[in-house]
């Protein structure tokens, strides 16, 4: 979760092989817009698109345009509307299939799933499981741009949310670890988010990631505690999570609440759990 902050962003050409084509969806949850990937590799005939992104006919006439109009394949991240929705429809236009976790989001017979590798062309994109934003979030390293494609996992600016009962805050914080350790072992070096910048120090970004989601943690636990505390009875179980964004999350805009809350739902699941 994060404000759409004051950093100008606006895609553009990474490494050898990646080009960002950013959607016009910006809002308080998808920052500057969404960011649908298309990857080539260097004197490659066809592309891979990562998420296209909203149903916008300008957007997908520029991916297609950053595509050459060639693509081999779809690729999702997971399943939100503002990565999945215009999905089908631009795989339809380009004459190929969509590979996504959830069958529901294909297009065709090939799915995606953790330690796969999609080769198209002599690029090779490998997908690692990174559940707990969503359960059916995917990443994807490009090894030969040492490159990282986090979804929404992790964020070019801010943090995201982890959004009770789909997203589970024990499997993001797995999937952190993950990507934590992928990046020690250099099989990756920069971040190229879902949302927002590109980051050049994925390791420092996944230190901060794993840093803040235990801090929010402790914060949550704390708050809990206080409420307890001075309550004249048990607390209310519905009223909680409410009560606790209103003591943890102070200093964010409140119009970021509403995810905030969702956020400490899976928060206090995850604690209840323990």
């Amino acid at each position: 979760m994060s404000d759409p902050g004051t950093t100008a962003w606006a895609g553009g050409t990474f490494g050898e092989r990646g080009r960002c084509v950013l959607a016009p969806n910006p809002s308080t949850m998808t920052l500057d817009g969404t960011n649908t990937w298309v990857l080539r590799e260097p004197g490659g005939s066809r592309s891979v698109v990562v998420d296209p992104g909203p149903t916008d006919e300008g957007h997908l006439d520029a991916v297609a345009e950053a595509a050459d109009g060639k693509v081999a394949a779809v690729l999702l991240t997971h399943h939100h509307l503002d990565h999945s929705e215009a999905a089908k429809a631009f795989a339809e236009r380009m004459g190929c299939g969509v590979r996504a976790l959830d069958p529901a989001y294909r297009l065709g017979s090939e799915g995606l799933g953790d330690g796969d590798v999609v080769a198209v062309d002599g690029l090779e994109i490998h997908v690692v499981a990174t559940p707990g934003h969503t359960a059916d979030s995917l990443s994807f390293v490009l090894p030969a741009d040492g490159a990282l494609l986090t979804g929404d996992t992790v964020l070019g600016r801010g943090t995201t949310v982890v959004a009770h009962p789909d997203g589970r805050l024990g499997a993001y914080l797995d999937s952190l670890d993950r990507l934590h350790a992928l990046v020690e072992r250099q099989d990756a070096m920069s971040v190229w988010p879902g949302h927002g910048p590109v980051i050049d120090d994925a390791l420092g970004a996944l230190d901060f990631y794993i840093a803040h989601r235990r801090s929010r943690l402790e914060q949550v636990e704390a708050a809990v505690a206080t409420l307890r505390g001075s309550a004249s009875g048990p607390l209310d179980a519905e009223l909680l999570p409410r009560q606790v964004v209103e003591v943890v999350y102070a200093d964010v805009d409140p119009v970021l609440w509403g995810a905030a809350e969702l956020s400490v739902r899976a928060q206090l699941a995850y604690l209840d759990a323990r």
